[in-house]
């Protein structure tokens, strides 16, 4: 595993939320790479459908910050002949379930260019999206698909769960030569505020967070499951007594197996909390990492505590889908019960 490239010990710090984090994350690196560029819709202006560029286009103008029409296809091909071209672009997605018509333009060129060049060339650019429900909003904003791009051999998948990393972990997708699907989790945005350095520093896109040392079940997770995860783990110490481990993955491709694995050769048991469906989710990846690599440990089948095989329903229903801290416990205390 990689070591925290840990901020200044001097640097000030700001309590910020998780949408700001990574605004500060963008205006931090802008301000130290003028090959950093920012695209996408109402990005400039506007400073975003959720405020995360707000402020940018009046310090870097519009030949940095740049508005696009309504062209998720234009915005991603456009953001791949810039990386080429030697700048660092920054691709804006709406919402996570407006990627689908950049798809082709991620799999079959931005993924594949350092292949297909035989290293000749890298495409150093981050596609950013709104990822997750909670949030009441109409068909097509409230997706998790990050399988789908996790599945895809040259694009890391990053998703912070925190303010502190959503700024540590954009920068160090920001320096990465190879493109980073960087996932935010709009339920949280604005849920919380925690001490960030206002200098730069990164987290790198390859280690996952122990966030609760435990001995009874290893509980992964990520983005904005992990809260209630936590939650449902407190719940538990004081409710039942069962003290559980809580990895937050963090970056999802490449998975930090080794963190994985010793935390299940710890417990003997565990669990995977996320909110995309659960047949051919993560989860299941992350099941068979523990299988592999720890079976002789393993005492109990792995529960995957998940969203429904269905779209994510509209708002009466939407609480429901999400998996809760209430579910979380329930399967946890199944598993540990076995």
């Amino acid at each position: 595993m990689s070591s925290t490239t840990a901020p200044d010990a001097e640097s000030p710090i700001d309590q910020l939320n998780l949408v700001e984090a990574v605004c500060d994350g963008l205006y931090t690196e802008m301000s130290q790479n003028e090959d950093v560029v920012v695209l996408g819709e109402d990005v400039g202006k506007n400073g975003g459908v959720f405020r995360a560029t707000d402020g940018l286009y009046e310090v870097f103008g519009d030949g940095r910050v740049i508005d696009t029409p309504l062209a998720e296809a234009g915005i991603v091909g456009s953001a791949i002949g810039l990386a080429l071209s030697g700048l660092r672009p920054v691709a804006e997605m709406q919402f996570m379930g407006f990627i689908y018509p950049a798809f082709d333009q991620l799999v079959s060129h931005a993924a594949r260019l350092r292949s297909r060049s035989h290293g000749q060339y890298t495409v150093p650019m981050v596609v950013r999206a709104p990822y997750g429900g909670g949030i009441h909003a109409p068909e097509h904003h409230s997706e998790s698909k990050e399988a789908f791009f996790a599945h895809e051999p040259g694009l890391k998948v990053v998703c912070p769960s925190t303010p502190y990393d959503a700024k540590g972990l954009l920068i160090a997708s920001l320096r990465d030569p190879d493109p980073v699907i960087f996932l935010e989790p709009k339920l949280i945005y604005r849920a919380f505020k925690e001490a960030v350095p206002t200098g730069s520093y990164e987290v790198p896109l390859s280690d996952a967070s122990v966030r609760r040392e435990g001995s009874d079940i290893s509980v992964y997770t990520w983005g904005a499951m992990t809260r209630p995860t936590l939650i449902a783990a407190d719940n538990l110490a004081d409710e039942h007594g069962v003290d559980a481990e809580v990895v937050d993955l963090r970056t999802l491709s490449p998975l930090d197996t080794e963190t994985i694995v010793e935390s299940f050769k710890k417990t003997g048991r565990a669990a995977v909390v996320h909110e995309a469906p659960k047949t051919a989710g993560l989860g299941a990846e992350v099941s068979s990492t523990i299988q592999e690599e720890a079976l002789l440990y393993q005492e109990a089948p792995i529960k995957r505590i998940t969203g429904f095989d269905a779209p994510v329903p509209l708002h009466g229903v939407e609480d429901y889908y999400l998996p809760q801290a209430v579910r979380i416990q329930e399967g946890i205390l199944e598993t540990v019960g076995f």
